[in-house]
């Protein structure tokens, strides 16, 4: 870990407690939660495959998969400049520039950013909140990373569409009550339900997320996983969440 890169005011260094990794975090702007983490455990990455974050935010999704998988190549997008510079610093503090690219842009723009059919894989956590669903933040940074102010689920699913290659997979995490929204404009934008998994906080809880697969073109046929439990008891993360947080053996 390179040890020489700027770290600003309000900024921390967090472990990520895989292969070395750490990332820089602004708490006044939005830090990353544990459905990112969870959404780079379900997302598939094959050697010498390309894979696009689309609306990146720190970074923290498309570092941990250049830690865990053997893609080829990384970007970022990001729309918000100041968070779009701090994930850059992070990539360089990680030694990660010749594998993890983040870029400033617009999520609506990706196909003209990149072309279409520019990727094996395209994954997104997107602001989980559409018009009138929940207080907006005060905080300008918060509140785009959490409702739908600058990019709308149909403008993810969009993007997705357009710069995955025939045969490529998206990998998105959101909402349950979403789900219906979410089916319909994957089905609208030929992306075809491969693989739903629902995330209870804990066994006996209704679920409170929704990991979604879904493949350009490809016979309709979708499998559901089994649950994924966060917690065991309160403050103890279950065994599978361990796993992926911290890889094979820790728990």
């Amino acid at each position: 870990m390179r040890t020489d890169i700027p770290i600003h005011p309000h900024e921390r260094v967090d472990d990520l407690h895989r292969d070395g990794a750490h990332i820089i975090q602004d708490p006044k702007r939005f830090c990353f939660g544990v459905d990112a983490v969870i959404l780079s455990g379900f997302a598939r990455v094959k050697k010498g495959e390309r894979v696009l974050d689309l609306g990146t935010g720190t970074g923290i999704i498309p570092i941990l998969l250049a830690a865990k998988t053997e893609g080829k190549s990384f970007v970022g997008l990001e729309i918000q400049p100041e968070s779009a510079e701090m994930a850059a610093r992070s990539v360089a503090m990680n030694e990660m520039e010749d594998r993890v690219l983040v870029l400033e842009g617009d999520i609506k723009e990706a196909g003209q950013l990149f072309g279409g059919s520019s990727f094996d894989v395209v994954t997104s956590n997107p602001p989980y909140m559409n018009e009138g669903g929940g207080l907006v933040n005060p905080f300008e940074a918060k509140a785009i990373a959490r409702h739908e102010i600058l990019c709308s689920l149909e403008d993810v699913i969009g993007a997705a569409a357009k710069c995955l290659r025939p045969g490529g997979r998206f990998y998105m995490i959101h909402r349950p009550h979403r789900l219906t929204d979410i089916l319909v404009l994957l089905r609208q934008y030929r992306l075809e339900p491969k693989r739903l998994r629902f995330v209870h906080p804990y066994a006996e809880k209704a679920p409170t997320m929704v990991l979604v697969e879904a493949g350009r073109g490809g016979k309709p046929m979708v499998k559901i996983d089994p649950p994924l439990v966060i917690y065991r008891a309160a403050g103890q993360y279950t065994e599978e969440i361990v796993e992926i947080y911290y890889g094979k053996g820790q728990a």
